[in-house]
């Protein structure tokens, strides 16, 4: 077997998993005003970006041949209706009009995130209604009447030049709504990028920080997946695909790498998977302790990714990888 290991041209020959820029999507944090750029103190190298920074952002990983963005937003104000998700004017409708303005970025994917938790005053990713009981105040995400506001927000996206919609809230019945809704504004040919399978995970502690959505009260463990359940992730993805899913997503990467891979095996749609905040801080805190290589881990994580099956990933790796691969 060593005979094909000997040199790194032979290597390179037999490799069976290969990587390149096209296949990495960039997320993107954006907020009011101009020149902002703030760092992420849980995320070393990621920004809180006002829109002039982020089309710089955008810029420079057109240059390097990374083939789309994921857009989130910061609003400038909260309230309990998430009325800044669905705002013609929204932090991340008015970026993608910019986006989309600048020849230069053609190349790229605009793709615009599909939740509430970042719009809404209490952070949760639908809307709350509440009780009060005996042992004190309960509260519940009522999923139908979130989905009104998640199509609309998706419409709402979509007319401002969104290339992509990618709702993340896991609303059952949030992929059928949408497309309802997409296609009653004549928005047929906007596809729809399913978080399917996203679970309750520890991993996403920086990104609240990052995009200021950490729940006010209770957790998500009522509308994000059990980590322990394999076997149901299938069932949602299945549910999205009858509903109209154009392609799937798997959140988190890392620690479900056999999710992706069943995934895989199971559907025909394109499958990408977000190697989420977690996992990219958890790795530049090894870096910065001289513990892990920073090429090497980078390299090695996103490829077992890939292995397991994804056609695409979402990462903060990205710009650093795609300049490797270049």
């Amino acid at each position: 077997m060593r005979r094909l290991r000997r040199t790194a041209a032979l290597r390179s020959l037999v490799r069976e998993t290969h990587l390149h820029p096209g296949a990495l999507i960039y997320p993107l944090f954006l907020c009011p005003g101009e020149g902002v750029r703030k760092e992420v103190s849980s995320m070393p190298g990621v920004f809180n970006l006002s829109i002039d920074e982020a089309v710089k952002e955008a810029e420079a990983c057109a240059a390097l041949g990374i083939g789309g963005l994921l857009l989130f937003g910061l609003p400038a104000e909260k309230d309990e209706q998430a009325s800044g998700a669905w705002d013609t004017n929204g932090i991340v409708q008015q970026g993608l009009r910019a986006i989309k303005a600048n020849r230069r970025l053609d190349s790229l994917l605009a793709i615009a995130d599909v939740c509430l938790c970042e719009y809404t005053s209490h952070g949760h990713c639908g809307i709350v209604s509440r009780s009060q009981m005996p042992d004190g105040e309960h509260f519940v995400v009522e999923n139908d009447a979130s989905l009104a506001l998640l199509a609309k927000t998706a419409v709402s996206l979509a007319q401002a030049g969104a290339d992509i919609v990618a709702p993340s809230d896991m609303m059952d019945g949030r992929v059928g709504a949408i497309r309802e809704a997409l296609d009653a504004a004549e928005l047929t040919e906007t596809p729809i990028m399913s978080y399917a399978a996203k679970f309750a995970s520890a991993f996403y502690g920086p990104f609240r920080e990052a995009a200021d959505s950490a729940p006010q009260f209770g957790d998500r463990r009522s509308y994000q997946m059990d980590g322990a359940n394999l076997r149901e992730a299938m069932r949602e993805i299945d549910l999205d695909v009858a509903e109209g899913a154009d392609l799937l997503l798997m959140k988190p990467a890392g620690p479900y790498l056999d999710v992706i891979c069943e995934a895989r095996r199971r559907f025909e749609l394109p499958l990408g998977a977000y190697q989420v905040s977690g996992e990219y801080s958890m790795l530049h805190a090894a870096f910065a302790r001289g513990w892990l290589e920073p090429e090497r881990a980078m390299m090695e994580s996103l490829l077992s990714i890939r292995r397991a099956g994804a056609d695409f990933i979402v990462t903060y790796f990205a710009k650093d990888a795609a300049k490797l691969l270049g």
